[in-house]
Parts: C-alpha cells; structure tokens; sequence
C-alpha cells in the first residue's frame, strides 16, 4: 500500500481513485474540472462583461464610427470625448455629491449596523430572535414600494433637495442587509472570550470596542462595500428627493447629460463610463473581502 502510494506522489496522478476490486486506477474526472462548467461560466462572464466594455470602448469613437460600424473599434481612437467629460466642472459636483452620499450612508449603516447586531447576537432578551426576523423581513420591501411615503415624510422633515434627504432613507433601508450578515458573525465570536474578557476587567463596551469589532471586520468591510456600491448607483431616491441640478449625483447627471446630448452619443458613453469606473474599481479591488465576508457570513 506504501508502494502504491509512493507512485501516486512521483506521478502526481492526482485523478486516481481505488476500488477493492481492481486497485488504483485512472478516474474518469478530469482535474481541470467540468468542461461545461468553463463554458457556462465563459458565457456569463461575456454576457456580463460585454456591455461594460462596449461602453467604455464607445467613449473613445466618433459618432460617424457608431454610425457606420456600432460593433466596431475604434479607428482612430478618440480621446477628447474623456478630456471634455474630465474638463467639465458638472461632473465633478456630481462625482462630489455621490461620494458624500456614499461615504455618508456607509458610515451610517456600519455603525449603526454593528451595534444593533451586537444587542441581537450577544445579549440574551425575550424578543431578540423577533427583532432579527424583522429586520431580514426589511429585506422583501425594496425602496421603490415605499417611494411616495418616503417622499412625503422626506419633504415633511424639511429634507427635500438636500443631500441628507437621501443618506438618511438609504441608511435605513440598507440596515436590514447588514444586519442579516453582522448577526452570524458577532455569534460564531466564542462566549468563552467574552466570559474571559469580563474576568479581566473589561466591561461589555470594552469587550465591543477591543475584540468584536476587530474579530467582525470581514463582516464589516463587505456590508461596508456593499452599502457604498448600491448608494453610488442609486437613481430612484435622488429623483424624487433632489430638484437642484448642482445637488444631483452622478446616475442622475449621467440621464441629464444623455437627455442634453442626445446626439452625441459617443460624449454619452464616455460620460457614462467614468460615472461608473468609480464603483468598478471599489467592487474590484475588494471582491475578495466581500466574498470572504459572506462566505463567513454563511458559515456563522
């Protein structure tokens, strides 16, 4: 049997499987994996992949090549329709705007986030399983429903056109996504640690502020990117509540920008494409914290 194993590891046969009838031989799995796996997943890459690349390869033709040739490269290529984006001062207020909503409805929601699941997963109290079950019910009520009443108490604070009028209802509506994530981790954190933590002095705030958070961050950074992607995309909500166009942010400057300049469609696309860079580059550089965090999320 040592034998045996001993030749596996010298040729690295690693697709080898035994039977009791006829020993080791060569499995019919291939370790490269599924082949129709690869080619699904090819697909969707493209499906997914294709349209973001159109567009930001359209920003840099002319509008006679999209004319004549809409699947084509650019022949030459065109660099003032970025340069007259870049050089614009609207789209920098609106870059501006975005990123304080972003910023500011991240912050809120990770703070306010941890903390409520903090009292969910550590302390022990007759409702707390039914707290948990309402906020993952906030999950199945997409802002759209609640538009018009989130309208009318939105102008009745005295919030409309402003940029708060919309950090505050998307703090709100991104608490129930957060909380559904933080709560399995702040419990997979071992009682004994807390119970240890206590016996050495440290009160509860303590034990939050020295070993949760820290223990939590995975959890925290993928609630944290994901709230920051889905405001910096958010168009319903700005809609309604902004009427100044030096208030806009960029998915609503973007349909602005393609309303004024309907013609010039490669102007559009260049537009549209460093609107979203941004949250690319953001959801790129961190997908690996946010698979991480889920996949925590998951385990807890």
């Amino acid at each position: 049997m040592a034998s045996k194993y001993g030749v596996m590891r010298r040729t690295g046969a690693r697709n080898m499987r035994y039977t009791a009838k006829n020993g080791y031989k060569m499995s019919s799995k291939m370790p490269w994996g599924n082949p129709v796996v690869y080619f699904f997943s090819l697909v969707l890459v493209a499906v997914c992949v294709t349209p973001v690349l159109y567009i930001i390869v359209g920003g840099f033709r002319t509008n006679s090549q999209i004319t004549n040739h809409p699947s084509g490269l650019p022949k030459p290529w065109v660099v003032s329709n970025y340069e007259d984006v870049v050089h614009s001062d609207i789209f920098w207020g609106e870059l501006g705007n975005s990123l304080v909503v972003g910023v500011g409805t991240m912050i809120g929601v990770v703070v306010l986030g941890i903390m409520v699941s903090f009292v969910i997963a550590r302390y022990r109290f007759r409702y707390s399983k039914a707290m948990y079950a309402l906020f993952a019910a906030g999950l199945m009520f997409p802002m759209t429903v609640a538009i018009t009443p989130l309208f009318i108490m939105v102008r009745s604070l005295g919030l409309s056109n402003s940029l708060a009028g919309i950090i505050l209802p998307q703090i709100a509506f991104g608490l129930p996504q957060t909380i559904v994530i933080l709560v399995p981790f702040l419990q997979s954190i071992p009682q004994e640690l807390e119970e240890a933590s206590l016996l050495d002095g440290c009160s509860r705030l303590g034990f939050f502020w020295r070993m949760v958070i820290p223990l939590s961050m995975p959890g925290v950074a993928t609630t944290g990117i994901l709230t920051f992607v889905g405001s910096w995309n958010a168009y319903m909500l700005p809609l309604f509540v902004l009427s100044s166009e030096s208030k806009y942010t960029l998915p609503l400057g973007v349909q602005m920008f393609s309303s004024e300049h309907s013609v010039d469609t490669a102007r559009v696309l260049a537009f549209t494409s460093l609107a979203m860079i941004p949250a690319l580059i953001c959801f790129t550089i961190f997908q690996k914290k946010i698979v991480g965090g889920l996949t925590g999320a998951v385990k807890g």
